[in-house]
């Protein structure tokens, strides 16, 4: 959602004057205007209207002194905002009248640092069609040169390290441009005017290919041309990127995608694709406009896409079909090759990528260096997180060798410093809508607009999808995405965001927010401030993010659905409805509650919620359920143990969260029993539905208790396990229960009167829920709102947090 402009042009101006006067404005500018070409822009126009004056950086924006006639000088004024250049866009513009000046023609300014540093920063660019046409034009100087860019893409936040954005400020000052490389960074009329990364192979960031003790093996092109035949001859390859290493290997290679699988300790979840261009992508995946459109986008994220159907192709009644049908989109590409039966067959991918999985997590090259792999390649790859299992990306090349010495092959790096690690974005489109999974390079920073300034704080989000949020002026920041905080490498990187962001913007942290469970090293975090930290329940900041998100207002709604929370009674939430007011929050309603057995076992184990559900409905009795998954799963001896703790409350935590209750249902229909990722059952139960078509809800109550109405689910599950017994398919229970958990929404928001209904919280990442809750509520006439810019699970947290603090802070 782009906030509107504040527009104070016409602010200290007098109206009535002669049209030829001579006029001196300053125009003060904030917004996406820092390493977008916006300066050279700026230029450009006033040379064209024959304007004198100047322009340069701040560290909240961009200044301009512009002086001529009062026509033309409205007219500069127009067209600064309807002209901008690809990537900026302008939050406010103020204007001042000042006594003419003296001015030699329209100059360009060295930046000015002074004052409170909260000038946008840009996230980094994917490669703009004209670079990407120079590094395959044999004539032109950067021919395969993979670290070319210009004003309209390349590095930005992850070379950045204070503002205002300068070549002296990033990672790029220890590359002193060449005389070439100058005249066009000095060039108004060249795309790399003033193009803080600009570089070539004569004076740039260069490759060199490693082995695992760091031996150079060859360098520049040399290097590139070996990397790429060790990914053919299946090696795994740990290649340095824009914001930190990426291992790749070929995806059609089941024994190298498997061998990276036992490497990296991954048993199962998926792995993202990079492809080398939209029609490979096509051959494999069904990808509509908008989902084209944030593939090919600047930010060149990964796009969860929906596979195309498999056909095996080696059976001989296809084999005419086949060959007749070559030039058909799908199998345009298709190729023969040397077989058992001489077949055609269309391009493999392993299926170890995304095992069980509907989906393929897709982006498409977004470096000059990611263009020249995968056009050498000419196939997709695998390209995951270069990091340890649960541990954050890396970014330096040394560390590299320590941390991914045991899992890569080979090493393609480069000398470019990178200031902050950044891992791939995922996005997916709900109802012809992005919505952001995972914000991080192309993404990140996220600003939000807030309606006024706030001093500096910081919000220390959630355990899990880590990220902060700090106030900067009038805006919320959010960073990218950090990751879990159980390791220690994680907390040093969180709070190396927390230094970097103070002193990329200049400021000092004195002001926190942070969840209310006091053993999330988060919350540790905040109470280090020099004042108390605020503490706020998990799931209101869940809405609050959402509402900040969209700029609304109490009274609202929020439907806040994930695994995990501490509520205010000390239980474990996850299944709320809470109405949102002025003051704070209620809980107006809840899914029924269940134990966990294990506490935090519960949270790998979904047959431990399975047997906490069978456990609230028939007690001990469950025993007796042996034609059950769950209860398979055990022997008797250990059955008995944790049923026997559950009935003693030992290590058993009640929870209302829907989470758990998802993966309860996995455990029952027989679709996962052990999560080896976070959210992997109750992937399995939203596939499982998918497969099927749209089915009637099964029966559920509502109950009043307390004052606090209670979403009853036993109805529901004792109805599935009739149908499981009478052996109705799994995927048509998987998809009643669905239907069922949106008419529970629909009970609690039809028992309101409040219009505005926010989505939120990490069940809300599965799209079949999310669509088929906000069709309903809209056909309610009920306004619906839910995650786009910024992450519906706990990547967002932050984001509520620092709004929470802000409310705070002005009712003071």
């Amino acid at each position: 959602m782009k906030p509107p402009l504040v527009d104070n042009r016409r602010a200290g101006r007098v109206t009535d004057i002669d049209p030829a006067a001579t006029q001196h404005l300053r125009i003060r500018i904030s917004g996406h205007v820092q390493g977008v070409g916006f300066r050279p822009f700026v230029y450009r126009l006033a040379q064209d209207i024959g304007l004198k004056g100047t322009v340069r950086n701040t560290s909240d924006g961009v200044t301009v002194d512009i002086q001529g006639d009062s026509v033309s000088t409205d007219r500069f004024c127009d067209c600064l905002i309807s002209q901008l250049p690809p990537h900026a866009s302008v939050s406010r513009l103020d204007t001042i009248s000042l006594p003419p000046a003296e001015f030699d023609g329209f100059t360009i300014e060295n930046s000015d640092d002074q004052g409170s540093a909260a000038a946008t920063v840009m996230p980094d660019l994917a490669a703009c069609p004209e670079c990407v046409q120079e590094i395959f034009d044999s004539a032109n100087r950067r021919y395969r040169y993979p670290f070319t860019n210009c004003t309209r893409c390349g590095p930005r936040y992850s070379i950045i390290e204070a503002v205002p954005y300068d070549r002296p400020r990033t990672t790029m000052k220890r590359f002193t441009m060449c005389d070439d490389c100058r005249a066009e960074y000095e060039n108004p009329e060249d795309r790399r005017f003033h193009a803080q990364p600009n570089a070539c192979p004569v004076c740039g960031p260069h490759l060199e290919l490693w082995d695992c003790q760091g031996g150079v093996i060859a360098r520049h092109d040399q290097a590139f041309g070996a990397a790429c035949d060790a990914i053919r001859r299946g090696l795994i390859v740990a290649l340095k990127g824009i914001g930190g290493f990426q291992l790749l290997v070929d995806a059609r290679n089941d024994a190298a995608v498997n061998r990276l699988r036992e490497r990296k300790h991954r048993p199962s979840k998926p792995f993202a694709l990079m492809f080398p261009d939209l029609e490979h992508v096509r051959e494999f995946c069904v990808v509509s406009a908008i989902e084209q459109d944030v593939l090919l986008s600047a930010a060149s994220p990964i796009v969860l896409l929906h596979r195309r159907p498999t056909v095996d192709t080696s059976h001989p009644r296809l084999m005419p079909i086949l060959k007749s049908a070559r030039q058909m989109p799908i199998l345009k590409r298709a190729r023969q090759m040397p077989s058992s039966a001489g077949s055609y067959y269309t391009p493999h991918i392993s299926e170890s990528v995304a095992p069980h999985n509907p989906y393929l997590g897709v982006m498409l090259p977004y470096t000059p260096l990611h263009h020249l792999l995968m056009h050498d390649l000419g196939t997709p790859i695998v390209a995951t997180s270069g990091n340890p299992s649960e541990e954050p990306i890396c970014t330096d090349e040394h560390d590299a060798l320590r941390e991914l010495g045991a899992i890569a092959d080979l090493f393609l790096i480069h000398d470019r410093p990178i200031a902050r690690p950044l891992d791939d974005s995922v996005v997916h489109v709900v109802m012809n809508r992005p919505s952001i999974i995972r914000a991080a390079r192309g993404y990140a920073p996220v600003s939000v607009s807030i309606d006024s300034a706030a001093p500096p704080c910081l919000a220390t989000g959630a355990h899990l999808k880590n990220t902060i949020a700090f106030t900067s002026g009038a805006q919320i920041v959010i960073s990218q995405h950090i990751g879990d905080l159980s390791g220690p490498k994680s907390r040093v990187a969180m709070q190396a965001a927390i230094d970097s962001s103070q002193n990329l913007y200049s400021i000092k942290f004195h002001l926190a927010a942070c969840d209310v469970h006091p053993d999330y090293h988060s919350t540790q975090v905040a109470g280090r401030t020099d004042g108390d930290a605020l503490a706020v329940q998990h799931h209101y900041a869940h809405v609050l993010s959402c509402m900040t998100e969209h700029g609304l207002t109490p009274p609202v709604l929020g439907v806040s659905w994930d695994g995990t929370g501490l509520g205010t009674d000390g239980a474990i939430w996850g299944g709320e409805f809470l109405r949102i007011t002025e003051s704070g929050f209620e809980r107006m309603a809840h899914l029924r509650t269940f134990p966990l057995p294990g506490g935090d076992k519960a949270i790998t184990e979904p047959r431990r919620s399975a047997l906490g559900v069978l456990y609230e409905i028939w007690g001990t009795e469950v025993a007796n359920c042996g034609d059950l998954a769950p209860i398979q799963q055990y022997p008797e001896s250990d059955l008995n143990v944790i049923l026997r703790i559950i009935a003693q409350d030992v290590n058993t935590f009640k929870t209302s969260s829907a989470g758990r209750l998802f993966d309860a249902l996995a455990s029952l229909l027989g679709l996962a029993q052990v999560n080896t990722f976070e959210g992997e059952a109750a992937m399995q139960v939203q596939f499982a539905a998918e497969r099927s078509r749209y089915c009637n809800p099964y029966p559920f109550t509502l109950v009043v208790r307390d004052g606090a109405a209670i979403l009853d689910w036993e109805p529901m599950v004792q109805a599935a396990i009739d149908e499981l017994r009478n052996k109705t398919s799994a995927d048509t229970i998987a998809a009643r229960c669905h239907s069922t958990l949106v008419e529970m929404i629909v009970a609690v928001v039809k028992s309101s009167d409040i219009r505005s209904i926010v989505l939120t919280g990490g069940c809300f990442q599965n799209r079949l829920l999310l669509e088929r809750a906000a069709q309903r509520l809209v056909s309610l006439g009920r306004q619906v709102y839910w995650h786009e810019r910024v992450p519906t699970n706990d990547g967002g947290i932050s984001l509520g947090q620092a709004a929470a603090l802000v409310n705070k802070i002005r009712k003071v």
